[in-house]
């Protein structure tokens, strides 16, 4: 199986309180669109290098250890869930036009996340770098443009507080039963 609709649906789960999404809202009632699509954009080169690096890794990898791979992935997107996402640094004293401040802030906070993880981890397991990068653009797009579009308070009045733990227990869910069954023990 391609791991397009994977990567679809645990980019779209593990993204759901994230922070890119929180970061495209502010970014969004500051600079609006321009700075949304950079952002996509950014995140779609990142899940592309991740998709290559899991193409490169899957041949040095058993089929056993690709599951592993894959189930650490979930476990750590399934933890990381369990957390609100909150931003350090809102980029206010950035002074770069809004699309470079929407590419290069929300690239920089992306970069080696739990989405990218989850695509390196899907993508070494079944190796289609085009697909796999599809998916999770798909789900980030959707993401990152519902943020958008409901801007930074109507995110964040949206009930994390019951969602984090319903997607943290899908997650770590996959990933215990993939880990399981790597390890021959289901």
């Amino acid at each position: 199986m391609d791991p397009l609709v994977p990567a679809l649906v645990a980019v779209l789960l593990a993204g759901v309180g994230d922070r890119p999404a929180l970061l495209s809202a502010i970014l969004a009632d500051r600079h609006g669109s321009a700075a949304t699509i950079a952002g996509l954009v950014a995140q779609a080169i990142g899940f592309a290098l991740a998709a290559v690096g899991g193409m490169l890794v899957a041949p040095y990898l058993t089929p056993n250890a690709r599951s592993l791979l894959l189930a650490l992935a979930l476990l750590s997107a399934g933890g990381a869930a369990l957390f609100p996402a909150r931003i350090k640094d809102r980029l206010d004293h950035w002074r770069l036009p809004g699309w470079l401040t929407g590419f290069l802030g929300i690239g920089i906070l992306a970069l080696g996340d739990r989405a990218q993880f989850l695509v390196f981890a899907l993508v070494a397991r079944t190796p289609d770098p085009v697909a796999g990068t599809i998916g999770a653009t798909l789900a980030t797009i959707a993401l990152c443009s519902g943020a958008a579009a409901l801007g930074e308070r109507g995110w964040q009045q949206l009930p994390f507080r019951m969602i984090r733990p319903v997607v943290a227990g899908l997650l770590l869910l996959s990933g215990a039963i993939i880990g399981l069954g790597a390890l021959r023990l289901l």
